[in-house]
């Protein structure tokens, strides 16, 4: 992580200084959010997958004579 000491930097390199910390919290933000998305599709996938097996077993023609 960068730190920046106000007394050894003059304003035009405390400008870019804040710039670049700026990129870097811009790209770890983006990373973030990419990593949340992935996370949210495995979720949705895997409950997608549960529900699709329960379906399946709930039409299945053998249990459906059981209930006869």
């Amino acid at each position: 992580m960068l730190i920046r000491k106000d007394q050894d930097l003059n304003e035009i390199q405390t400008t870019v200084f804040d710039i670049i910390v700026g990129i870097e919290e811009h790209k770890k933000q983006a990373k973030q959010k990419i990593a949340s998305q992935r996370s949210l599709s495995v979720r949705r996938a895997l409950e997608e997958r549960k529900q699709r097996k329960e379906l399946e077993y709930q039409i299945n023609d053998e249990l459906w004579f059981n209930d006869i």
